[in-house]
């Protein structure tokens, strides 16, 4: 099976400190680059996240503090990987909730303006829960017949997740073979950031999802009450949902302009 692309696609698996989008970082990214023609590029990197790696998360991984000590930060590579990634869609396992937010947050803090305007991304985790409700491990045993070995490497996730979408295109005659598609059945909800602080309406309007004003548009809450934006951007919330914030606030303010 070779997937049907428009454009190279990376499929790309995180392990980090912790499990929260605005504060944890990456200790390990790998990447596997999918080319029209089908050819493959696999790039791994062990990363210094300059904070403690919380026990939880080393139990799930294995990473340990020491293990990490003397590996480069991200912002020393972060470049490297945006030049890998930059022409390309996304795809990895539980990606839209998790990988891809936290991927963001960590070009956002090396000031690379990293968005996902002119990518599709592919979660094969909502492809496997709206087909068959299970877990990576699980999915790879019933999609590829094999037993998923060093689960919670960031290496052989990406390898596997690679591996399920392959299947999972030849055992459901009802998926189809593009991204486009394939990016569409794989989105739970479409927000406007990635931690889905900002939804959409019926309309295309953006909304916010949460809190007092949940349900309400953006731009209403912003000329209603001018303080609520002074006071999302002072909180903690993640880097890519004040830029989208302040993207929504400067366009509407150019709009008045015009």
């Amino acid at each position: 099976m070779q997937l049907n692309l428009n454009k190279p696609i990376c499929f790309f698996d995180l392990e980090t400190t912790g499990v929260s989008i605005t504060s944890d970082k990456i200790v390990e990214i790998s990447i596997l680059k999918v080319f029209i023609n089908g050819e493959e590029n696999l790039k791994t990197w062990l990363l210094n996240p300059e904070m403690t790696i919380s026990p939880q998360a080393t139990a799930v991984h294995g990473i340990t503090n020491e293990k990490v000590s003397d590996q480069p930060t991200f912002k020393m590579i972060a470049k490297q990987i945006f030049n890998f990634i930059k022409d390309s869609d996304l795809g990895g396992f539980n990606s839209n909730r998790f990988d891809i937010p936290i991927l963001a947050e960590e070009f956002l803090r090396c000031g690379i303006d990293f968005d996902m305007k002119n990518r599709k991304s592919i979660d094969v985790q909502t492809i496997f829960h709206k087909m068959e409700q299970r877990t990576l491990t699980a999915a790879y045993r019933f999609y590829c017949g094999k037993d998923l070995t060093n689960a919670h490497s960031a290496e052989v996730d990406t390898i596997a997740t690679y591996e399920v979408l392959k299947s999972q295109l030849e055992k459901y005659s009802s998926l189809k073979n593009n991204t486009k598609f394939l990016s569409e059945f794989s989105t739970r909800q479409k927000f406007a950031d990635f931690a889905g602080f900002i939804s959409y309406d019926s309309e295309g309007n953006e909304c916010f999802s949460f809190g007092k004003h949940k349900g309400k548009k953006v731009t209403d809450v912003l000329r209603d009450e001018p303080g609520y934006y002074g006071w999302l951007l002072d909180a903690d919330f993640p880097l890519y949902t004040k830029k989208v914030l302040t993207s929504i606030k400067l366009h509407n303010f150019n709009k008045k302009l015009n």
